[in-house]
């Protein structure tokens, strides 16, 4: 169709540093986008600790509210609580919220849909949770599950281990790829045509589309990501008792 240029995104080259190849682009939109989501939160962490210099106050209310009910997501899972993985997981959180809701505002777009940066997350992810899983269980406990049930197993087990990656970053991006495309369609379909413009602005669909794709499935897949992220450190975190460690 014409005009559905979703595809179509400006990239920076990096031709003059001699490197030639088009491994080398940058997606200029997604790195623009990305970093005024950062700025964003920035801005809100210096709100929010103002706000909790008060000993009263609906702010207060809302960013404690906020802050517990991520810290029982937590807690729930893990079953214990931990500042350094709650820290962890609620940045994640927070930040891949923002990149899936940024696009509510003109002349901005999802960072997330973007495959580099959901793929980006899940080595990020993936490496945080090997990371405190060798710490966890030992090095020799944890390499020695690779071999397990039989040496055999060892191309499967690893191949497990990588799909974590694969299925934390694919999901991300195939559903807000996904919801961009729609949204996109949608929009060049009705631009032009007054009557479909009207009507989609008295009807509210245009609304519903911005709220559903932005905020909704935004927010759902936000916390599906770091819950995945969560429940699989909380496998890792458990001793071979099954208790905390």
């Amino acid at each position: 169709m014409e005009g559905f240029d979703l595809l179509e995104v400006e990239q920076w080259s990096l031709e003059w540093l001699g490197l030639e190849h088009s491994f080398f682009t940058i997606n200029s939109k997604t790195i623009t986008d990305t970093w005024l989501v950062l700025g964003f939160i920035v801005l809100g962490s210096i709100f929010a600790r103002s706000v909790l210099a008060h000993k009263t106050g609906v702010a207060r209310f809302l960013v404690l509210s906020l802050v517990q009910a991520i810290k029982k997501l937590f807690v729930q899972t893990v079953g214990f609580f931990s500042f350094k993985h709650f820290c962890f997981i609620g940045s994640l959180l927070l930040f891949i919220l923002l990149c899936n809701a940024i696009s509510i505002f003109p002349w901005l777009e999802e960072p997330t849909k973007d495959l580099n940066t959901t793929l980006a997350l899940g080595i990020i992810a993936f490496g945080y949770i090997q990371y405190y899983a060798v710490r966890t269980q030992g090095a020799s406990t944890y390499f020695k599950e690779y071999f397990q049930p039989f040496f055999v197993m060892l191309p499967l087990n690893v191949i497990g281990k990588v799909a974590t990656v694969v299925s934390l970053s694919f999901r991300l991006f195939g559903n807000i790829f996904g919801g961009a495309t729609i949204a996109h369609f949608y929009l060049n379909t009705i631009q032009g045509s007054f009557i479909f413009e009207t009507l989609g602005l008295i009807s509210g669909v245009n609304f519903v589309m911005t709220i559903f794709f932005g905020l909704f499935e935004g927010f759902l897949q936000a916390f599906v990501f770091s819950m995945l992220t969560l429940t699989y450190l909380s496998i890792e975190l458990q001793s071979e008792h099954g208790e905390p460690a």
